[in-house]
């Protein structure tokens, strides 16, 4: 026989169904509208224009303000994403945001912010997605963001970031994206990063970072996962170890203008994925294995700039593999 709800409940019922279908009927968490108006405060008129009221998941007839996603939690209403991208915010990282500790979702891309990342961030245990591309952050990775273990994708490229990469990014296990390129990081690369399970792709290009592939790989079974490994334009040395060929999922391999050198082995020929292979600009020499030549999904290898034997040659047309936000955002 079917239960009979008493009046009491199913009045809440009816009360928490309609919250749902109306969220205007919830009351949006005071931590979270403080944040925002702080944030409104300091981000500019470009933003500020859009956002029109006090309440940022909309109060009555107004709308959330832009760019602000809003979820129903409980009684209230917090906001988890704060999307304000390419709109030319100046001045430094607003740190108010770092008190919104529902957010899922932070993607400030293609501003004008400088400054640090304040070390707060680690308060953001949430935090999915996290996108400071293409502004002009400055100092060092604070190693609080090694707290953000919800994290899946980081993308710091495209600012002034210095210092070494900090090891504590190996402490996030969840990640599958890390962009660190064009910024001005110094020392090697952590080969704890090579723990990481579900690490996809590693972008660390156009830096100034020094060591060898040898010492990034060492820890046995060492990035399960990767398939794009960008290290190009940077001060690498050393050969490329036959080992390297254990990264059985690696689809893009980007070593150009290093300082690498020694041969190519042919063990990196039976990489069943492996579709770019950029080996320009380094001090390669000897022969090319015909197990590249045969291979068949390498549609790009590129060897000039080198001390190759006299007859090897290149196969594709060079270009440069630049990615962008929708290949990899979810």
């Amino acid at each position: 026989m079917a239960r009979r709800l008493s009046l009491p409940a199913f009045c809440a019922f009816i009360i928490c169904f309609s919250m749902l279908n109306d969220p205007v009927l919830c009351k949006t968490l005071k931590r979270d509208v403080k944040a925002l108006n702080e944030i409104k405060a300091s981000l500019g008129w470009r933003v500020v224009y859009s956002w029109v009221g006090d309440d940022p998941c909309g109060d009555g007839d107004l709308p959330p303000w832009s760019g602000v996603t809003c979820s129903i939690q409980g009684d209230y209403r917090v906001v988890t994403k704060l999307e304000v991208y390419a709109v030319s915010i100046v001045g430094p990282f607003p740190t108010a945001v770092t008190n919104l500790l529902d957010l899922t979702r932070l993607d400030f891309h293609n501003n004008k912010l400088t400054g640090p990342i304040p070390p707060q961030i680690g308060r953001l245990k949430r935090l999915q997605i996290l996108n400071l591309r293409w502004n002009k952050l400055q100092d060092v990775i604070p190693p609080e963001i090694g707290e953000l273990k919800s994290l899946t994708h980081l993308y710091l490229s495209f600012n002034n970031f210095k210092g070494e990469i900090p090891r504590e990014l190996a402490s996030l296990p969840e990640l599958r994206y890390l962009h660190l390129q064009e910024n001005r990081f110094i020392g090697r690369i952590p080969p704890e990063l090579g723990t990481l399970q579900h690490l996809r792709h590693l972008d660390v290009g156009k830096n100034h970072l020094v060591g060898t592939i040898r010492e990034l790989i060492r820890i046995d079974g060492c990035f399960p996962s990767l398939r794009n490994l960008y290290l190009n334009d940077n001060y690498f040395t050393g050969g490329v170890p036959a080992q390297l060929a254990n990264l059985t999922n690696l689809e893009i391999l980007y070593l150009s203008h290093n300082k690498m050198s020694g041969i190519i082995p042919a063990e990196l020929a039976r990489i069943p994925r492996l579709t770019y292979l950029f080996l320009d600009y380094n001090q390669f020499s000897g022969r090319i294995s015909d197990g590249f030549y045969k291979h068949p999904l390498l549609k790009e290898m590129f060897i000039e700039g080198n001390a190759f034997r006299q007859g090897v040659k290149p196969i594709g047309f060079h270009k440069v593999l630049e990615v962008s936000d929708a290949d990899f955002l979810v």
